[in-house]
């Protein structure tokens, strides 16, 4: 239920999508945008190969890619800036992952992974047929769905880019979308290729596939920046080499990352062959399991539209647009990724035993556990956010073309994502709790009034704050809307599994704000004494980053041993109890 507009892997635009107790590893995430998630295995795939080398190797290569996903988007955003050309690529490059959610996103992992898994332990071929089937539909599916989207990319401009823009504006929008929205089809064929691996224990190429996408697009945002150079231009001053360079190596990207798919095909012993006995692989059922995810999709479209629709005429007013908005939703992932997603991650098979048994006080209790600890080990990486926003704005994105106000224009909407940290890891939380149970409706139900109260708030202050507020004000939307899910789901888990303790919760989170104001303080005395005012150098941001973080952390830590927050107190003795053998 984010606000997010990339896709991060196995979640949609505006969501999670459900890891079922079947489900398994999809690394190979459509537009491979950084801060991706990864569901965990299902015991019964690990157990096909080794799962110490399978966890060292998802590891491993989570890290690298999610590092490499970050040098993308900081060389993509050297190369074309915070202003009108950087957010006509970033609304281009949404309409790929749009189309794709609403055809295969979320309906692969809910309903298309789980038969995948249940057919290769009851076929006769291991469900060798019925993949092949599976593949020849969709990749059909996609070619023609591709092809489609190409003819009516104007309608997605009109759709997605406001109508304030200028006509230039919404001409490049075109001729990005046409270069990239193929991407559908690569993007579709890369998480059904890493979804047969993963079912058939291979997690190697559908880890590392991605990392190939990154190098391509940081590969091409360099030869960008050495023939054209990284400075400001206008849409209409985008030639058609820039555009052919820039969307081209976009869409060169996710074909390399299919492409290095294929050859693990082979080495799990999977044969490629057409069949087009298509009846044979029961749509109407596959069809009826997923129609909640879709309507889910289609709720959380509407309201990226409305937030793209805003962003634009943000944009066309020289604010803040798509691309500085994405960004930070971007580092907002980050931080979500690494340590929400572990946690959820390692939750999530206990919470799916626990409802296959019958044991909803134990699947609470851990609900309970995950949300103390989420929030106990994100608050301080809020306060970072919003102590450091301008240090962090100036360190990671001023280069190139992206300019100093660009970064000024950064900080607000930064500051803001930092209260929205907490109650998007709660309400991921509480979703993926819903789809231990399993249940996919009332997620998808809950989203439809989430939606429609993240739309009236940004609208709202989109119409009551000048344009230069309009990012921040989105940002702001997400976390009322995220904290009203967060509300929402509890309120209805508890009449499914009973208390989920929830005067302990609110004990913690007490705590956790004493520590974190604590923090806060602590952290803007430090920084107000360090070298650098509102637009730091390089070095002085980077300082400023470093050592203001390093303060409120320890801060934080401090405060909490004191208070004894005992998910943090834990996680320190454990550390310490290491360190002492």
């Amino acid at each position: 239920m984010s606000g997010g507009l990339y896709r991060s892997a196995n979640a949609t635009p505006d969501g999670a999508i459900p890891p079922t107790d079947e489900a398994t590893f999809i690394s190979a995430e459509p537009l491979n945008q950084p801060g991706a998630e990864a569901v965990a295995p299902p015991p019964e795939v690990i157990a096909e190969t080794s799962a110490a080398a399978n966890s060292a190797v998802m590891a491993v290569g989570s890290l690298i890619s999610r590092g490499t996903g970050f040098l993308r988007t900081l060389a993509l955003t050297a190369a074309l800036g915070g202003a009108a050309v950087g957010d006509a690529y970033t609304t281009a490059q949404i309409f790929p992952g749009m189309v794709y959610e609403f055809l295969l996103g979320g309906i692969l992992t809910s309903v298309l992974i789980p038969v995948l898994v249940r057919r290769r332990k009851t076929d006769d071929d291991q469900g060798q047929a019925y993949a092949q089937r599976l593949l020849t539909l969709a990749v059909i599916a996609l070619a023609i769905a591709a092809v489609l989207a190409v003819a009516i990319a104007p309608v997605l401009t009109w759709l997605y880019a406001s109508d304030q823009q200028t006509g230039d504006y919404r001409n490049l929008v075109n001729a990005l979308s046409r270069l990239m929205l193929p991407m559908i089809f690569f993007t579709g064929l890369s998480a059904l290729v890493s979804a047969v691996l993963n079912t058939r224990g291979h997690f190697a190429a559908p880890m590392w596939a991605p990392i190939l996408n990154n190098l391509v697009v940081i590969a091409t945002a360099g030869l960008y920046i050495a023939i054209f150079g990284a400075k400001i231009i206008e849409p209409e001053e985008m030639t058609l080499g820039r555009v052919l360079l820039i969307g081209g190596g976009t869409l060169l990207g996710v074909a390399v990352q299919a492409a290095g798919l294929l050859p693990a095909l082979r080495k799990v012993g999977f044969r490629w062959r057409w069949r087009f006995d298509f009846g044979l692989l029961g749509l109407r059922e596959l069809g009826r399991l997923g129609v909640w995810m879709f309507c889910y999709v289609a709720v959380s479209q509407i309201g990226l539209i409305v937030v793209f629709n805003l962003l634009s005429r943000a944009s066309g007013s020289k604010a803040a647009g798509p691309l500085i908005y994405n960004n930070v939703f971007l580092v907002l992932m980050m931080a979500h990724g690494i340590i929400a997603v572990s946690i959820i991650t390692a939750l999530m098979p206990r919470m799916s035993a626990a409802a296959a048994d019958g044991r909803y006080a134990d699947l609470a209790a851990d609900l309970s556990r995950g949300t103390r600890t989420v929030t106990a080990v994100l608050a301080p990486i809020g306060v970072c956010y919003a102590v450091l926003a301008t240090p962090i704005a100036f360190a990671l994105f001023k280069h190139g073309a992206f300019t100093e106000q660009n970064a000024r224009d950064t900080v607000p909407v930064l500051a803001v994502a930092a209260i929205a940290l907490v109650p998007f890891a709660i309400s991921q939380l509480f979703t993926f709790a819903f789809y231990a149970l399993p249940d996919t409706r009332t997620p998808a139900l809950v989203n439809i009034p989430v939606v429609a109260l993240r739309v009236a708030v940004q609208i709202g202050l989109f119409s009551a704050f000048a344009a230069s507020f309009a990012a921040a004000g989105m940002m702001l939307g997400n976390a009322v809307s995220y904290l009203a899910a967060t509300v929402i789901s509890a309120w209805l888990l508890r009449g499914r599994v009973g208390r989920i303790g929830l005067g302990g919760i609110v004990r913690t989170f007490a705590k956790v704000a004493v520590a974190a104001a604590g923090a806060t303080v602590v952290g803007l005395l430090v920084v107000k004494l360090l070298p650098g005012d509102d637009a730091p150098t390089l070095f002085q941001s980077v300082v400023q980053a470093v050592i203001g973080g390093a303060v409120i952390v320890l801060t934080y830590l401090g405060l909490a041993m004191v208070l004894r927050i005992g998910e943090i107190t834990e996680v320190v003795g454990m550390v310490r109890r290491r360190l002492g053998r």
